[in-house]
């Protein structure tokens, strides 16, 4: 029998700069219900992306608090799926489950982040 509580899942989004891609993905999965974190292997700003950041608030999803981290600060054990968001991240420490292969939005206006969309 199912319940509510196996719906919800426990999800780690990782990315190289941890800026973009990886907390967008955090914020969504969040505004669906689950427990939602993201890294990255080689944090490169002390916050998010203003585009990422606008691009959620556009969707109405809370970005407070939302900063960049580094995988290190994580364990693969504590979720149910480490989600890697195409950007080449190897973790040697850390298992990644699935690759989305999403381009790369940096720099992007939120007209690009719109059709960034899911590969697989």
């Amino acid at each position: 029998m199912w319940s509510i509580d196996r719906l919800v899942m426990r999800l780690l989004f990782v990315c190289v700069g941890n800026s973009c891609r990886s907390q967008m993905a955090e914020g969504l999965a969040r505004s669906m219900g689950h427990t939602a974190d993201s890294a990255g292997t080689h944090p490169n700003s002390a916050t998010m992306a203003l585009y990422a950041q606008k691009y959620l608030h556009s969707r109405d999803i809370n970005t407070d608090g939302m900063v960049p981290k580094s995988v290190d600060g994580f364990s693969a054990e504590d979720y149910d799926m480490v989600i890697s968001m195409g950007c080449g991240v190897h973790c040697p420490a850390m298992k990644i489950d699935e690759d989305w292969g999403l381009d790369d939005p940096f720099g992007q206006r939120i007209r690009g982040l719109q059709n960034n969309r899911r590969r697989n």
